[in-house]
């Protein structure tokens, strides 16, 4: 039995419910059959894919996506990846929402420069608020930053996603501070999103009291993807069952693992 489903831990995102903590993307894979076997891996119910960059119907003479990963299935959610201006990516989820019969979840990152990948912050907040308005469920790319995330959720974004590092980078968490001061205030969902690497990555994310981890070059950039993905599901568990039971405190002193008290002379 999945260990979410014994314990009632579930993920809320706009009011609907998941086991599976870990979100992974659709991209970078060999074919659309490794796209398919790894994310059965990861055990992930919900998939992110770059609207601008995958096949999910626009184009009827090219492979599309949804035939390995079908909707009734998944929950597929939609990116701007590659938009760097608040109006590309309302446009490209305003025709995502048409391709996938006007379902309102997508995830919105609106990018700075194509060197660093970095959030750009104030057209993500345009581009927010603008979706919130026209109806839509926003998951937002955000930087580390806690204020930047508080005037998102402030907006009315159904999860707020700061990077852990940049796109790709495989990097890890580079501001566990920040990243708790976020989590620490935030009433809505907090995800790390971009730069885990492996699974010690998605544990410490975990473990700090994120509510999910997405990723995408972490588990198709690996020398097996499938197992990968498999190797995440259970970084994410651990993590999260590890946050929940509570670690044991800092010291600055060594302290015996086993009692003392009547012991043998």
């Amino acid at each position: 039995m999945n260990m979410n489903e014994n314990n009632q831990d579930l993920l809320t995102i706009a009011g609907k419910t998941y086991n599976s903590r870990l979100l992974v993307g659709s991209g970078k894979y060999r074919d659309l059959a490794q796209t398919r076997e790894a994310t059965d891996a990861a055990q992930a119910e919900i998939i992110t894919v770059a609207i601008r960059r995958v096949n999910i119907g626009q184009d009827r003479n090219a492979p599309n996506l949804l035939d390995v990963l079908p909707p009734d299935q998944y929950t597929i959610l939609p990116n701007t990846a590659g938009c760097y201006n608040a109006k590309d990516a309302v446009y490209t989820l305003q025709m995502a929402r048409e391709l996938l019969g006007g379902r309102n979840l997508v995830k919105l990152e609106v990018l700075g420069d194509e060197k660093t990948l970095f959030p750009h912050m104030p057209e993500t907040l345009v581009a927010a608020e603008a979706l919130v308005k026209d109806g839509f469920d926003v998951m937002v790319y955000c930087s580390d930053d806690p204020i930047q995330a508080r005037l998102l959720e402030d907006i009315g974004c159904v999860a707020v996603m700061p990077l852990a590092s940049l796109i790709g980078s495989g990097m890890g968490i580079l501001n566990p501070w920040n990243l708790q001061l976020i989590i620490e205030q935030a009433k809505v969902p907090v995800l790390v999103d971009a730069g885990v690497g492996t699974a010690s990555d998605a544990a410490i994310a975990m473990e700090l009291g994120c509510d999910g981890v997405l990723m995408n070059s972490a588990i198709a950039g690996a020398r097996d993807p499938v197992r990968m993905a498999g190797a995440m599901r259970l970084a994410v568990r651990a993590g999260r069952e590890a946050f929940l039971a509570g670690r044991m405190p800092k010291r600055f002193a060594a302290v015996p693992s086993s009692p003392v008290a009547g012991k043998v002379a």
